[in-house]
């Protein structure tokens, strides 16, 4: 009897731990589905988020096949954050500031020449779209790659800029490949860039340190400063109002390491300097300059197009976003510590560095925004044309027999100072470097074809007058770079001399300003734009067969014109009615000047008619 007991005691022992069994199996099941079922729906909301979970549920079998030697340097899982980010200015959408804030956004306007109380709202580790070419997601670099060290200098920096800057170099590097971050304070006179600066690097940024120079010394000065205590291996040189985009160091660490004396430039993205938005500048063009040395671009090379994204071959760069060897950069001297301020560093460090048996590549896979101010908001220094002194230090080491075509256009420049080049001439010497003939016809072969030194003469010059309001003239009153233009008195004063240049575009006396029409858009306005001679939507051509004597009548449904309105003076795109006359001009010098016709601005003459060119 008590055998059969204990038999029922285990049996319902037994039976009661194989149904605790069997539930406990049951519930992890489902559970493991149900986190499947999740996975799936967080792989649909954003493409950062997709990148991710492969990563995480990838198996060896699926895992792509890495060669030896080389690595994703891809980080999936601040990709992932990333991507749940919302708030103003997240994933570079714009941000609008709210117009209760106006007050405080023009204060800080004056100070910084950007909107920097929009930046004030904005994450100081705000999340950015992914906008590299499709294959730079795919692409492996070197598992061995060289430290980095970023120098930032900086001159009364807005504080959110300036700290966006530096965490958005940290925060997408690598670990073991971003050494430290240098700000270099160039004696800024705000207090939050003092104390309160070093206190917020020190207890949230351990890879951030600043150096305070005792007195300004200027941009070049300051790169030259933190340049000299950095400790990595290459020297990134930055300004300080950038942001950083996803895997934005290995490709500009690569090259390098392959070979030492590669000089390596990011793409330079628009951050827009009144809502933020991210964008592209473009997809890529070669660095160069003309002949007065205003910064310049040159379209890619056939074979650059084909073999995108890898890195090209460009003559110059920008200015100051770049990768270089620290022992390179030390060979060649560095910075010429004669250059004053800013202006002419980066022709002077171009130049070097082909002509001394470097190469210098920008790489599309390194993405890196920039706020272009809408004007500066620094003072002059009180050094004089400090600009022009550095571009004939420039021109008196580098440029041999090419720096007449420069003092041909700015004769001026051979009354200042140039100081003492012993040293940098030495340096040339020293290292044996190449002539500049070698540079323009090695290099820059194609440079004169776009910027010839000898420039041929205008078509036509003169000023555009309203034949309507004949007391009215076109006058863009020295405005600059994005600046819309109208109509004033004639010959009171202002700037109402234009030329129908060689390149077919229309500039403000011998400014490098162009008129330029940037969007199809039915509002859109003439502005002044930089000329960059490779027409486009700085184009404007012949078309004799417009007009008839002086006249001009036509079927006419869409135009550029200079408009007179009740309200105010405005230049833009109108709609007109099919058979009526076109606005007339006369100009001194041109005769006759018509705006016009679909899609179209047209300016004509006794002899021709120049007509804008607008691709839809």
């Amino acid at each position: 009897m008590r055998l059969r007991r204990n038999l029922m005691w285990w049996t319902k022992i037994t039976l009661t731990l194989l149904v605790f069994l069997a539930g406990t199996y049951f519930t992890v099941r489902q559970a493991l589905h149900d986190a499947r079922d999740v996975s799936v729906q967080v792989r649909k909301v954003t493409p950062q988020a997709k990148a991710l979970e492969h990563k995480i549920i990838a198996t060896p079998a699926n895992e792509p096949v890495v060669p030896r030697g080389y690595k994703d340097w891809h980080d999936y899982d601040r990709l992932f954050k990333e991507s749940k980010q919302i708030g103003p200015g997240e994933q570079g959408q714009a941000y609008n500031l709210p117009p209760k804030y106006q007050n405080e956004r023009d204060l800080l306007y004056k100070v910084n020449g950007f909107n920097a109380r929009a930046s004030d709202d904005i994450a100081l580790n705000r999340s950015l779209q992914d906008i590299r070419h499709p294959k730079c997601k795919e692409k492996l670099y070197l598992e061995a790659l060289p430290t980095a060290s970023v120098v930032v200098p900086f001159h009364n920096e807005h504080w959110t800029t300036l700290l966006r800057t530096a965490i958005s170099a940290v925060n997408r590097s690598p670990d073991t490949l971003l050494l430290e971050v240098i700000l270099v304070d160039d004696a800024s006179t705000k207090a939050f860039l003092k104390d309160k600066l070093d206190d917020y690097v020190r207890e949230n940024l351990p890879k951030v340190r600043v150096v305070h120079l005792p007195r300004r010394s200027g941009l070049i000065r300051a790169r030259l400063a933190g340049a000299k205590v950095a400790r990595g291996d290459v020297l990134i040189f930055l300004d300080s109002h950038t942001e950083c985009t996803t895997n934005w160091l290995p490709p500009l660490l690569e090259p390098i390491a392959k070979d030492y004396r590669t000089c390596v430039c990011p793409f330079i993205d628009v951050i827009d300097f009144e809502t933020f938005a991210y964008r592209a500048q473009d997809e890529g063009a070669r660095g160069a300059f003309d002949w007065e040395l205003f910064y310049k671009r040159l379209p890619l090379l056939e074979e650059d197009k084909k073999n995108m994204p890898e890195p090209f071959k460009s003559p110059v760069m920008a200015g100051g976003l770049f990768a270089i060897s620290s022992k390179f950069f030390w060979e060649l001297g560095g910075y010429d510590p004669g250059l004053d301020i800013w202006g002419g560093e980066q022709y002077e460090l171009s130049f070097k560095i082909w002509q001394c048996g470097g190469i210098m590549v920008d790489a599309p896979c390194s993405r890196i925004g920039h706020i272009y101010r809408k004007f500066a908001p620094f003072p002059n220094p009180g050094v004089g044309d400090f600009v022009g002194r550095n571009y004939r230090r420039v021109a008196e080491v580098w440029m041999d027999e090419y720096a007449e075509y420069l003092y041909k256009r700015r004769p001026s420049y051979l009354k200042l100072d140039a100081g003492d080049l012993t040293e940098q001439k030495a340096i040339r010497k020293r290292l044996n470097c190449k002539s500049f003939k070698w540079f323009m016809t090695q290099v820059a072969f194609d440079l004169t074809k776009v910027y010839p030194p000898v420039e041929p003469p205008n078509f036509a010059s003169g000023k555009i007058q309203s034949v309507a309001s004949s007391n009215l003239c076109v006058d863009t009153r020295f405005k600059h770079h994005g600046d819309r233009f109208d109509l004033q008195e004639c010959g009171r004063g202002g700037e109402q001399t234009f030329h129908l240049t060689w390149h077919k575009d229309i500039r403000p006396g011998k400014r490098p300003v162009c008129w330029d029409v940037s969007s199809g858009d039915a509002q859109a306005p003439i502005l002044l734009y930089n000329c960059h001679g490779m027409g486009g939507n700085q184009l404007w051509r012949y078309d004799p067969g417009f007009h008839s004597g002086d006249n001009f009548t036509g079927s006419v449904s869409v135009m550029y014109a200079v408009i007179v309105t009740t309200a105010n003076v405005l230049i833009s795109r109108v709609t007109m009615h099919s058979g009526h006359l076109v606005q007339h001009w006369k100009s001194s010098g041109l005769c006759m000047v018509v705006i016009h016709v679909v899609w179209t601005a047209i300016l004509v003459t006794k002899k021709f008619l120049c007509q804008r060119v607008i691709h839809n």
